[in-house]
């Protein structure tokens, strides 16, 4: 396969990412002695950082491959929510799909990190499901957007609410009366409701609590491929992509299936590395990648962002270099 071809495919898709956002913001500095009010350290602050989190990660990484994203979700009428479009828009992402709440809050995660560890995380969110009011604003915008023309929708579940029940079935129901693929990166709490979905990526632990079926992967195969055909008979979905961490990825569909190995790499952090992969699965798919080159190339993108600390996107030019040295065309 021209990996090269394929790669430039990305750049004309235009890609709804519909799911929880948030700001992930750090408090940065040093630490030289313990507070005399309470045994706790006294951080000297030195940098304060706002970064784009959630579904936002998953624009992040669609950006950095060349597509054109649109985040859509429901976020507070706020001050957090003036920053996170600020973010957004200085991101090269589109802010269309943002509904605003005077009943919601911005989610805010807060990290402290002192001498470079991590001391405290603060979360200000809320988690409850979205009003049925919200509901209808946020089906109302995808609904004009689709009319402009996408290629795909992600859902990203972080579970704070944006992805109810009848959120998901809805707009998987607008997606089919439209020939647009759909794939999700599921949690626990959703997992069945996607029904009929194109490309359903669960990790190992998400598919073991999902369907109730426990197993040690690297001793048996027999009850992983047995949680895999419990899914399918539930969802019925398309393809099923699970992620193994240091086992690598499983993909299947109704005529093939592909286990492909992880590659010995020096992990410095996970974090963000299942944004990394719905987004690259998501591109491959609808750029005509085979079943087997859209498992591989996920997998070595999943792995490329697992070499960098914090929640990084993934690097368009460093991707396709892996890919020409490690996939046979």
């Amino acid at each position: 396969m021209d990996f090269k071809k394929l790669f430039s495919e990305f750049n004309s898709k235009r890609i709804l990412v519909i799911g929880d956002v948030m700001i992930d913001a750090y408090l940065m500095g040093k630490v030289n002695r313990v507070s005399p009010e309470a045994p706790v350290p006294i951080v000297s602050l030195s940098k304060h950082e706002e970064r784009l989190g959630g579904a936002a990660n998953v624009a992040l990484n669609l950006v950095a491959l060349g597509a054109k994203p649109i985040i859509c979700s429901i976020i507070g009428n706020d001050n957090d929510a003036n920053t996170f479009v600020d973010l957004v828009k200085k991101a090269n992402i589109s802010d269309e799909g943002l509904v605003k709440s005077d009943a919601r809050k911005t989610t805010v995660k807060t990290r402290v990190l002192g001498n470079n560890q991590h001391l405290l995380r603060i979360d200000s969110e809320q988690t409850d499901l979205i009003s049925f009011k919200e509901e209808n604003e946020l089906i109302s915008r995808v609904k004009e957007l689709v009319k402009k023309g996408i290629d795909a929708i992600i859902f990203e579940d972080y579970n704070k609410g944006v992805l109810t029940p009848n959120v998901i079935r809805l707009i998987i129901e607008i997606a089919k009366a439209n020939t647009i693929p759909t794939t999700v990166d599921p949690k626990k709490e959703h997992f069945f409701d996607y029904q009929g979905v194109t490309l359903f990526k669960p990790n190992l632990k998400e598919l073991k609590e999902g369907t109730g079926i426990d197993f040690d992967f690297s001793k048996d195969k027999s009850f992983f491929k047995r949680a895999v055909e419990s899914l399918e008979s539930r969802l019925n979905n398309a393809i099923t992509f699970v992620t193994l961490s240091e086992h690598g990825v499983y993909i299947k569909n109704n005529t093939e299936s592909h286990l492909c190995p992880a590659y010995l790499r020096t992990i410095a952090d996970v974090s963000g590395a299942g944004d990394t992969v719905i987004s690259v699965a998501t591109l491959c798919l609808i750029s005509g990648a085979s079943l087997k080159h859209i498992a591989e190339i996920s997998n070595i993108a999943g792995g490329l962002v697992c070499e960098s600390s914090g929640v990084v996107s993934i690097n368009k030019k460093e991707l396709l270099e892996e890919i020409e040295e490690l996939i046979q065309a």
